[in-house]
């Protein structure tokens, strides 16, 4: 019996400890954060010296939008891991639904965006018109490519979800997982910074 309860409860730390997906997924988010970060302090760098005009432009960013495209991603983000929450426990056909919806939602934020940008440069504003819009340009250009590779990723995890589905199985939808919600992840993080953040007079 003593047997049987060190097992359970080997099992049970083993299960605690479970990190979702493959370990090569997490390299890649890892040096993703990294590029990003990097990224995120060079823009506050920016616009601590260029505080005036930063703070001039964020207020020709649609709010609108960006909250918009911000509840996009979390639905989509939702959905994927109710999606893998179901796969779990077999239901295959309700997870591929799950993703569908999932997916719509990343077509909705591509929607999104590509008429924001039609806005800006319909207004005569680009990636040259200061160094505020190039940031904003780079960086949602960047999670915008992130967008649509997760789509993809999305289609994948769809087929996966066909039929029957083991460990292995199971280990590729919460790799694809783990990558969508990196992606919401790093939205969230744009949206705040482009957006929302006001200036904060810091010298």
């Amino acid at each position: 019996m003593l047997k049987d309860v060190r097992e359970e409860s080997g099992n049970s730390r083993a299960a605690v400890s479970h990190v979702p997906g493959e370990i090569g997924i997490w390299i890649m988010i890892f040096g993703d954060m990294m590029v990003f970060t990097l990224m995120f302090i060079s823009f506050l760098l920016g616009r601590r010296d260029q505080s005036a005009i930063f703070e001039a432009s964020r207020l020709h960013l649609n709010q609108n939008y960006g909250l918009l495209n911000t509840l996009l991603m979390l639905t989509s983000s939702w959905c994927v891991a109710a999606a893998v929450q179901t796969v779990r426990t077999g239901g295959t056909r309700t997870a591929r639904l799950y993703l569908r919806v999932a997916f719509g939602c990343g077509l909705g934020f591509c929607a999104v965006k590509i008429m924001e940008y039609g806005e800006k440069f319909h207004a005569g504003i680009g990636l040259n018109s200061n160094d505020f819009f190039m940031y904003y340009f780079v960086f949602t250009g960047i999670h915008l490519l992130h967008v649509l590779i997760g789509m993809g990723v999305l289609i994948f995890m769809s087929r996966v979800a066909t039929g029957s589905v083991d460990g292995t199985h199971t280990g590729y939808l919460e790799s694809g997982a783990s990558f969508w919600h990196v992606v919401d992840l790093l939205w969230i993080a744009l949206f705040a910074l482009l957006y929302l953040l006001p200036d904060l007079g810091v010298p």
